[in-house]
């Protein structure tokens, strides 16, 4: 039986790397054919996103190294040194709350960009890493160590624990700002939480604070963080016309001055644009660096965060089914993965790690239709950016890690 099972998860690791290295090829290519359409480009930004893709394959094998290196190392260790690591990452983003609100770190240290503070330079190798996008995985390892013990979380007052763990890190990630990390970390939560064995009435207390506690959130955030939610509503016309209409609804979703050119040129334009692209894609789509939003730069951040409208532009629905396809089969293997271990750290850090996936693919391919608040989160695996690509293959090789070692039928004892 256990020789059976072996096998199964041998195949399953197998699967879930092929899928890694299909979702980043098909990145590779996309942002390709963005800098390299078919027909001469006269964007603004051709020049710009020529190449990226060379970039995207360098931070490839980078990502591939760090598969290899957490492959090398028990993930019990890696437990071990959780809250060494998830204390080196606060660390990190303590730095650039610093460099915003206490004195200025030299530019060749801290990099800003839109007034935003997320990416600390790299000087010897002159790259860029966002420290929240470590902290994705950090923090999934931290909680897994955390609650693995069961006295962690079946008593209400023993979640303070998880709680603080989890509100640390995103008080600090939304002050930069990075309001996509911050809707991310809640899902985890609760997922590692819920699997953990936690009381489903303790969790259903929480979520009825955090409702309660959410209109003093919006009250406090700023414009643009409000349209990017608010845009679930105002992308239908009917919506768009009571506000406009109506100043004091206006004010409440976005600004008392909301106006539906204002709409169309500012807070929604790449709600707008976005839509426009993956519709124009329809069933086929228009092929091989080939079509309107490929050669022109209608889109903004098409090669990160929409560039799901690109892939549905060029190939259509059919393209479109095939990636989430894709993805689908690489999360069936993770929680394989994750159930077939029975040592609660491994399992829960599996499962954390599957639920981060889940949910930035649902939230990443959710904001182009219009279906989902337009955040940071980008398409794990396939969006151009180093950090994102890093983590993401960090949390593939640590899937692999724990797949490798053969199920217990009774949990070992952890190292001390």
């Amino acid at each position: 039986m256990e020789n059976i099972l072996t096998g199964r998860l041998i195949n399953v690791r197998g699967i879930l790397i092929i899928t890694a290295v299909v979702l980043i090829a098909a990145g590779i290519i996309t942002i390709y054919t963005i800098g390299h359409p078919a027909e001469p480009s006269l964007a603004s930004d051709s020049g710009q996103l020529a190449n990226l893709w060379k970039k995207q394959i360098i931070f490839a094998f980078i990502g591939a190294a760090a598969f290899i290196f957490i492959n090398l190392i028990h993930y019990r260790l890696l437990a071990r040194l959780s809250y060494w690591i998830y204390a080196a990452v606060l660390l990190l983003l303590a730095l650039l709350m610093i460099d915003k609100y206490v004195t200025d770190i030299p530019d060749s240290l801290i990099a800003e960009r839109n007034n935003a503070y997320r990416w600390i330079r790299i000087p010897i190798v002159g790259l860029n890493i966002q420290p929240s996008e470590i902290c994705k995985l950090a923090y999934i390892l931290a909680l897994a160590w955390y609650l693995r013990y069961r006295s962690n979380y079946r008593n209400f007052t023993s979640l303070i624990g998880p709680f603080a763990l989890t509100l640390l890190p995103m008080i600090l990630i939304l002050l930069e700002p990075d309001l996509g990390t911050v809707m991310l970390m809640m899902p985890i939560f609760f997922t590692m939480l819920f699997l953990a064995g936690a009381r489903v009435k303790h969790l259903v207390i929480i979520i009825l604070l955090a409702v309660l506690v959410s209109p003093l959130l919006w009250l406090n955030m700023k414009n643009y963080q409000k349209t990017r939610i608010s845009s679930i509503l105002l992308q239908y016309g009917w919506f768009r016309e009571k506000a406009e209409q109506n100043p004091k609804l206006a004010n409440i979703l976005v600004d008392s001055n909301f106006s539906m050119r204002k709409w169309e040129n500012d807070w929604g334009y790449h709600l707008i644009r976005s839509k426009y692209s993956v519709a124009s894609g329809r069933m086929k789509g228009y092929g091989f660096a080939k079509g309107p939003f490929v050669k022109y730069d209608f889109l903004p951040e098409r090669h990160n965060d929409f560039i799901f409208a690109v892939i549905a532009h060029q190939w259509g629905f059919f393209g479109s089914v095939f990636i989430l396809a894709v993805y689908i089969i690489f999360i069936i293997c993770g929680l394989e993965i994750a159930t077939s271990n029975t040592e609660p750290f491994a399992k829960l850090a599996a499962a954390g790690i599957v639920a981060m996936f889940v949910v930035e693919v649902l939230v990443n391919v959710g904001m182009t239709v219009g279906l989902m608040p337009i955040t940071g989160l980008t398409l794990p695996l396939v969006s151009y950016g180093g950090s994102s690509l890093l983590v993401s293959m960090t949390a593939v090789g640590l899937l692999n890690n724990i797949g490798r070692r053969r199920p217990f039928s009774v949990a070992p004892k952890l190292p001390k």
